[in-house]
């Protein structure tokens, strides 16, 4: 379960209620915002290049990564205190953490900074295809049974699920090959988010103590996101379930507990039964984009009040439901109305990208149709040193209270609407090469 920023808010990517989860080409800096890698060609294995980590924070430099590799058994021995409070025995401890090195690669992946991004309908291209389509439905059918329980137990959507597990893993092919044990001992031991890692560690050996899962099962992302629908260890111990009854909490090669455990992790974060994710709308001229905020819910119909409509001209089969406006791509391209299920995908991974392809994936996989209108596909991606400039320039107007890092969040994009709403453009908030320009002064 992870995480992704917005479009021209470059694409990152990431997995469940937790991080990392999709893949290494949608890169991010936060463990909430980090995705698997891609599988490396057969027998490649990447060393840690030895340098710097590009954040800049001071235990990642070189220098501090050596020193807490050199100290790693000490800090692996120094949580058996912790481990023992937690009802694991110093037989598994010893058992699971012997032998453990520290995988330093991981701090490169921990730390990168892409200079340049996906767009989100690029993004959306690659995670909702035809290829991808066909074996949701076959997962579908194959499973019927699992989901039709899952969704009397539940209330959660079929269709959500299949999406997870086909964005996160497609369908149990792309899992990760990392050791998830030696994946969070590094993180706990080594880098910036040593506290955090040290939670996700010692789940990990919960779980391999409790015989839930065997350790060659407990392989994933290099952030430990493992399974076809991507729990981090933490997330498992608050959401999988025993689905068929065997005794086992089996979320990798279980069918039955796989389907049951996302359902429940779905349904515990506030999944409303019957109700959509969210509709594709149509902006009207002139239409006020500081509505444009996840703050700001109004009913369908107040929004239907306001000019917004459906593309297909369909009224919105629960007009009293109240929803938020996204708008992605600004005034350029479609919106969308989130509803409280929206909100929901986002805990999974709290990236709008993700949770809308999500969403999107899921409706096709109902039969639903593909977006109705165009991206503004003619608009490239800031690379980084493009981002970290127009902050800077934001800054020098007065607009942009932050520093300057080249990763655009809510406070960008407010510092963006309020410079164009001062030159009389479209305060959409969208990061557009044109915008950059006028910045620029040219």
């Amino acid at each position: 379960m992870c995480g992704v920023l917005l479009l021209a808010w470059p694409v990152a990517a990431q997995a469940q209620g937790s991080p990392f989860g999709i893949f290494d080409m949608f890169k991010s800096n936060s463990p909430a915002q980090a995705g698997p890698p891609q599988p490396a060609a057969p027998g490649a294995v990447q060393p840690w290049t030895g340098e710097d980590g590009a954040s800049g924070h001071p235990l990642m430099t070189a220098q501090a990564i050596r020193e807490a590799a050199a100290n790693f058994d000490n800090c692996v021995a120094g949580l058996w205190p912790d481990a023992a409070r937690r009802g694991i025995s110093q037989e598994s401890f010893q058992r699971f953490t012997q032998g453990l090195t520290p995988d330093l690669r991981i701090m490169d992946l921990m730390d990168s900074q892409p200079e340049f991004t996906k767009a989100l309908w690029d993004y959306l291209d690659i995670l909702v295809n035809e290829t991808r389509m066909a074996k949701g439905r076959e997962v579908l059918a194959q499973y019927k049974t699992i989901f039709d329980a899952a969704e009397k137990t539940y209330g959660v959507d079929r269709y959500i699920i299949a999406s997870i597990w086909g964005i996160e893993s497609n369908y149990s092919t792309q899992m990760g090959d990392r050791n998830v044990l030696r994946s969070t001992a590094t993180l706990a031991c080594v880098g910036r988010r040593q506290g955090y890692f040290k939670d996700e560690f010692l789940v990990a050996l919960e779980i391999l103590h409790r015989g839930d899962l065997r350790p060659e099962q407990l392989r994933g992302s290099w952030a430990g996101a493992f399974g076809p629908t991507q729990f981090m260890p933490t997330a498992f111990k608050r959401f999988a379930v025993d689905g068929d009854g065997d005794g086992r909490r089996d979320v990798v090669d279980n069918p039955t507990d796989l389907i049951f455990s996302t359902a429940n992790n779905l349904k515990k974060d506030g999944w409303q039964g019957g109700q959509s994710w969210g509709y594709e709308v149509v902006l009207p001229a002139g239409l006020n984009y500081l509505l444009a905020d996840k703050a700001k819910s109004m009913t369908l119909a107040q929004w239907e009040a306001l000019g917004l409509k459906r593309p297909n001209g369909q009224p919105f089969p629960r007009p009293n439901e109240k929803a938020y406006l996204l708008a992605p791509a600004g005034a350029g391209g479609p919106g969308f109305l989130m509803q409280q299920n929206f909100r929901v995908i986002m805990k999974y991974n709290p990236a709008e990208a993700y949770a809308l392809a999500i969403g999107h994936f899921a409706d096709r996989l109902r039969g639903g149709p593909p977006f109705v209108q165009p991206w503004p596909r003619q608009e490239r991606v800031l690379s980084r040193a493009e981002r970290l400039e127009l902050q800077q320039l934001l800054v020098q107007r007065g607009f942009y209270k932050g520093t300057p890092d080249g990763q655009f969040g809510g406070m960008t994009r407010e510092a963006l609407r309020a410079y164009q709403a001062s030159i009389g453009a479209p305060a959409d908030g969208f990061a557009s090469s044109e915008v950059l320009e006028r910045l620029r002064g040219r």
